[in-house]
């Protein structure tokens, strides 16, 4: 199976001074879904910035390595060049226009597509959010987080995204909506293709949607392999699956397992 996303040895700054990721190599297949696990601050939704090239705000930068999408080289390019790519990055918080309706807010992911192609998606994303459906004409700051999140879905789904990158869907959501957002994902993954990266904080949710994934620690992967495997492995059970035991969680540089793997970061 051919990748869609290659990450090759990418090192991220802020502030020309802070190092957030070092030399990570990531690849997502194309029809794949791909978890990135990890602490907070490992350098997660770094990554993901990067790729979508949204790192500027932050005064961050990609200083050395490459991303590389469907074959074209993005890691210079301008974030409305990747957004035309097929590259979509749903940002943690949703960031909807929360004086705007539903309708309006989902219409905005579709600025890259014909007229004529509006009507259609739009029916499409209501039903696979039927909740939103019956809101479409509310503001969008009135709906619960669970209904704005499906809102930010399925903005992004207008755009006909063949890679989507989402970060941390799942926070701050109620378990039932968190099912229906990654229900929706397989979905749409078994059924269309859609290739998948996200970042998640719930290890036992991404392992049980993802085919494979990678963990973050400063920066830096850790381990990676397929998503039953990751699942089972003991030093993953123990940090991320919460099944510490002896005190509680350490880093994952503590154990033997890491240790094993330390040249990947020489």
């Amino acid at each position: 199976m051919a990748d869609i996303l290659n990450v090759t040895n990418v090192q991220i700054l802020y502030d020309k001074t802070i190092e957030a990721v070092r030399d990570v190599s990531i690849t997502v297949p194309e029809g794949g879904i791909v978890a990135l696990l990890g602490p907070n601050g490992a350098g997660k939704s770094t990554l993901l910035k990067a790729i979508s090239n949204i790192l500027y705000p932050e005064d961050g930068e990609v200083l050395h390595g490459s991303i590389r999408f469907d074959g074209q080289d993005l890691t210079r390019a301008s974030a409305d060049h990747i957004v035309r790519s097929g590259l979509i990055h749903i940002p943690e918080g949703r960031r909807l226009f929360d004086t705007m309706t539903v309708e309006e807010n989902l219409v905005m992911g579709a600025y890259t597509r014909q007229r004529g192609e509006i009507a259609n998606g739009l029916q499409r994303i209501y039903d696979l959010f039927p909740r939103i459906a019956n809101r479409r004409s509310e503001l969008a700051g009135l709906l619960s987080g669970g209904e704005q999140q499906m809102v930010a879905v399925g903005r992004a789904l207008l755009s006909r995204p063949r890679l989507l990158m989402l970060d941390e869907p799942s926070l701050g959501l109620a378990p039932q909506v968190v099912q229906i957002i990654f229900e929706t994902i397989v979905r749409l993954n078994k059924e269309e293709g859609l290739s998948v990266l996200f970042v998640e904080q719930n290890a036992v949710q991404a392992l049980d949607v993802a085919h494979y994934g990678y963990v973050l620690e400063n920066g830096r992967v850790v381990l990676d392999g397929p998503a039953d495997k990751l699942a089972s492995n003991r030093d993953i059970q123990e940090f991320y699956l919460g099944s510490a035991t002896g005190g509680g969680r350490r880093s994952f540089r503590d154990v033997k397992h890491y240790k094993r793997r330390k040249r990947w970061l020489s």
